[in-house]
């Protein structure tokens, strides 16, 4: 059978499956804020604070270096993992392992972190968090095509979409509050280890048994992460589009720390204004993440709620980018938080909808979600030169909104979905 043709049978695996419930959604959402947890707590504070410490006058380019590095770690994890545990046949099934396996290395890598006095040793914790709890997120990921059916996709995906604001508002609130880099590297990695162990006792979880795994062939297993646009168009569009609306997330947030002391001159203490932001962004976020997913899922219709978020996640660039005072960067935190509540929620049911194969849904995700850490590896790179030589953040936030409106434009090439 094509591949073509197995796009229908994911479907009905799904919905042949017994329904799940609020308390699954709810177990998987909370492993999801662990994860999300591990990785924000770092990327919002903590390791822009320790690259202050140990580079205090090459700050910028030290982070650039760490995150860059981490970042390209977790393009190639993320879907390595995800294929591994298509392929698992574990008595508990061929998720759960992995979420364990990788919530217990990304805690250890956390620990690395908040022991390191060097930049080498930062780079090579970061590196085992963003491989570690890439296997977790690729497994948790993986889970949802595999228990619920595409009418319910929308809602589910609006609950991830609470877990990743939770999420990165809970690592920004631990790293503030811990009372230390080291101390909020120790408070993330233990809220990561049990955040994820009521997801792991429901023991709820896709089975394969070793007669079905098919043989292994490196040739093959290398070459099935090339998913050719040609054959499969709405997937690489698909993926673009996501890419385009990450590079623009992670370019407006990456650098909210300095943009705070150099571009706003913030009065106050530049953590707890992050941590401000952050929670107004996570309200309105809240307000629309669940409520779109709802009613995508109702309507049938996925772009057009994909394309307006967009142009709402451009606006606030925008105004972070011409507004440059603690008012603006409200204001503009407010409305990202809208936009990027509806494109959360409708966008992950849409890849949903455009996987190419039942059987390598972990491998496929996982290249979806290259689309999420490819921005990380480029975004410092962008960012570092822009801010530093070809216009300061006014430049910066401006490019993040052009990003924002071309994955607007480019959604529409999707041809399957409503």
């Amino acid at each position: 059978m094509t591949a073509e043709g197995k796009a229908p049978e994911a479907e009905q695996s799904a919905q042949s499956a017994d329904p799940v419930g609020g308390r699954w959604v709810s177990a998987l959402a909370l492993a999801n804020i662990g994860v999300w947890v591990g990785w924000f707590g770092p990327l919002q504070l903590l390791l822009a604070r320790q690259a202050e410490h140990l580079t205090p006058d090459h700050k910028t380019s030290t982070l650039a270096l760490v995150t860059g590095v981490g970042a390209a770690f977790s393009m190639v994890a993320n879907p390595v993992f995800g294929a591994l545990s298509d392929r698992t046949t574990a008595a508990v099934g061929r998720r759960i392992p992995w979420v364990v396996a990788g919530v217990a290395g990304g805690a250890a890598g956390l620990v690395v972190l908040s022991l390191a006095q060097s930049v080498a040793v930062v780079i090579a914790g970061w590196c085992l968090v963003q491989l570690a709890l890439n296997a977790a997120f690729a497994a948790l990921t993986a889970a949802v095509p595999d228990q619920v059916p595409p009418r319910r996709r929308g809602l589910v995906g609006g609950w991830l979409g609470v877990s990743q604001v939770v999420g990165i508002l809970a690592g920004t609130g631990l790293a503030t509050v811990a009372g230390g880099v080291a101390a909020g590297y120790l408070a993330c990695a233990v809220f990561s280890v049990l955040a994820a162990v009521p997801y792991v006792l429901m023991r709820r979880d896709s089975a394969l048994s070793p007669g079905d795994r098919p043989a292994f062939r490196w040739r093959t297993f290398l070459t099935g992460f090339w998913i050719d646009p040609r054959r499969h168009p709405d997937f690489g569009w698909a993926w673009l589009t996501r890419f385009l609306m990450n590079l623009s997330y992670s370019i407006s947030t990456m650098y909210l720390l300095y943009y705070l002391t150099d571009a706003v001159h913030y009065g106050g203490d530049a953590d707890t204004g992050v941590l401000v932001l952050t929670a107004l962004n996570a309200l309105t976020l809240l307000a629309t993440v669940v409520i779109s997913g709802i009613r995508s899922d109702r309507s049938g219709r996925r772009k057009s709620y994909v394309i307006r978020s967009g142009l709402v996640i451009s606006a606030a660039t925008l105004l972070l980018a011409v507004w440059q005072t603690w008012t603006g960067a409200v204001v503009a935190s407010l409305v990202l938080g809208l936009g990027y509540g509806v494109y959360t929620s409708v966008d992950f049911a849409l890849l949903t909808d455009v996987l190419p194969t039942e059987a390598d849904r972990g491998k496929d995700l996982g290249v979806i979600n290259i689309a999420n850490a490819l921005p990380q590896v480029l975004a410092p790179v962008i960012a570092a030169p822009v801010v530093t030589h070809f216009g300061g953040y006014t430049a910066l936030y401006a490019l993040a909104g052009a990003l924002a409106v071309a994955g607007s434009v480019l959604v529409r090439r999707i041809r399957s979905v409503l």
